[in-house]
């Protein structure tokens, strides 16, 4: 790994961007209305969305879910705003990363942070993102517990390895009907497997097509070279300046598969980490907790929500219990407490 090798005793903290799949009815909205940063990043990015924006505060604060919540144009400005809200209000409680690693959609939360995009550009360039991809076919993803060459058999010019997760977790990526044609022929093989929440064949070269027949629907925003270390999940290493400022690297990422298991085992050979969950649900803490390196006690993984929505209240214990947990360890800042 390419990332520099901590000089200090201290893990070096890393931020985690959940992406799709993560997302879930009321996602951290116990902190709405009670965290003042947290709320402002939200209520800027449901402003900036304009009409759309109120549609999505509706739906993400509803009771039931809109029969959409899974669609892009739903579940990824959600995702992408309730990680950076979260980014924001840890900074705001006094914890800064080292590094930050996203999986899909998280990697543009992680770069927001980074200072890759503004907010708001990202914001717009999400909005554009959806414009485009809505165009996409039917589809979706696969989780399958199996490794990358144990699918290899099911794989084809429709279905696609799109994600890594781990050891034996892939995602595999189709349009329909390759999608449920591929789901029974592994479950007929005995292999487990279940749906993603996903309505589009994310990772897969289909979406190269969707975007280079509306590529004009997409403005390019100023981009900047990182001012915190971002490793990326579709690259495997850090982000270099170049990459990180080439809107060519951002626009193909749809279409490329995230390779956030890898990544994460090159990230962890490199010394003590604590890795913080900064985004809804725990599924990229459960995977880090499957590592050696978290089971030999070398990293930490810390999920800073509930693994699913409870009470209002219980999002704000999370948060109040990973920040005391997180004051508590080697080299941390003095004094860790959110903003409520």
């Amino acid at each position: 790994m390419d990332a520099p090798t901590p000089t200090t005793q201290r893990p070096r903290v890393v931020f985690t961007f959940p992406g799709q799949g993560a997302q879930h009815p009321r996602m951290a909205a116990g902190l709405y209305g009670v965290s003042p940063s947290f709320t402002a990043a939200m209520d800027h990015a449901f402003e900036a969305l304009g009409p759309s924006g109120r549609a999505l505060r509706a739906g993400w604060l509803a009771t039931e879910a809109p029969a959409a919540f899974d669609d892009i144009s739903y579940a990824q400005p959600l995702l992408y705003a309730v990680d950076c809200a979260l980014g924001t209000m840890l900074a705001k409680a006094g914890l800064r990363p080292d590094a930050v690693l996203g999986h899909s959609v998280g990697e543009l939360a992680a770069a927001t942070l980074a200072g890759v995009f503004s907010f708001d550009c990202g914001l717009r360039y999400l909005s554009e993102y959806i414009g485009v991809y809505r165009h996409a076919p039917p589809g979706g993803m696969l989780a399958v517990a199996a490794a990358p060459e144990e699918v290899e058999p099911h794989l084809g010019p429709d279905v696609v390895i799109g994600a890594v997760n781990g050891p034996r977790q892939v995602l595999l990526s189709a349009p329909e009907p390759a999608l449920g044609r591929v789901e029974n022929a592994l479950r007929r093989a005995g292999v487990t497997c279940s749906r993603a929440r996903a309505l589009q064949p994310f990772h897969h070269p289909v979406m190269r097509r969707v975007a280079a027949a509306h590529a004009d629907a997409l403005t390019r925003p100023p981009l900047r070279p990182p001012h915190t270390t971002v490793l990326s999940a579709y690259t495997g290493h850090t982000l270099d300046e170049a990459t990180a400022t080439d809107w060519r690297f951002w626009t193909s990422q749809p279409a490329e598969p995230v390779l956030f298991g890898p990544t994460l085992q090159r990230l962890l050979s490199r010394g003590r980490h604590l890795l913080v969950e900064t985004g809804p649900g725990q599924s990229l803490t459960a995977l880090a907790r499957r590592t050696r390196a978290v089971a030999d006690g070398d990293t930490e993984a810390l999920a800073l929500l509930p693994a699913r929505a409870g009470t209002p209240d219980d999002d704000v214990k999370s948060v109040r219990a990973a920040l005391e947990q997180l004051a508590a360890g080697p080299g941390a800042p003095s004094a860790l407490s959110p903003d409520f």
